[in-house]
């Protein structure tokens, strides 16, 4: 609905700004004599697109924090002792990954959990971020993730 009313404006504004005065009355141009874009029609088109852009650069920061806490949360259940880590002992593994990584969003004493389905033990991440957009306008984004501590990685060296 929103795209048909987009499309009906467009068109009117072409046609609106297509109009010649010649002998009195208004005579329309033919749509096919047009080439390129009006300022008006090109200052629409740089507003809309500089208003996602901003959006964008508000929201890329957080969610690259997200999938940088997500490799470290990964990385960490995949070490060899992890299967048989306490919440403690991961919780200090995910705070030396996360101090190098530059992930500061998450309270590993608030956000992190150990989750136990059967035999299988799992570190759980909920979390969210809120961070202002415009004036008094924030967005929030919510995060939650849980990676199984399988400790089925590499050895290290025998």
């Amino acid at each position: 609905m929103a795209a048909e009313m987009a499309s009906i404006i467009l068109e009117l504004a072409i046609l609106l700004s297509n109009t010649t005065k010649g002998g009195g009355f208004m005579q329309i141009q033919s749509i096919g004599k047009q080439r390129g874009i009006t300022l008006l029609g090109f200052i629409m088109v740089m507003a809309v697109v500089g208003v996602f852009a901003f959006v964008g650069f508000k929201l890329f920061p957080v969610y690259a924090e997200y999938y940088s806490a997500v490799s470290d949360l990964k990385a960490a259940c995949l070490e060899p002792d992890s299967s048989k880590a306490t919440l403690q002992d991961m919780r200090g593994k995910l705070s030396r990954r996360f101090n190098i990584s530059y992930v500061s969003s998450i309270d590993l004493a608030k956000d992190v959990k150990l989750v136990k389905n059967g035999e299988v033990r799992s570190i759980n991440i909920n979390y969210e971020v809120r961070k202002p957009l415009i004036y008094n306008l924030d967005f929030v984004a919510k995060f939650d993730v849980t990676v199984p501590m399988t400790g089925s990685g590499a050895t290290g060296g025998q």
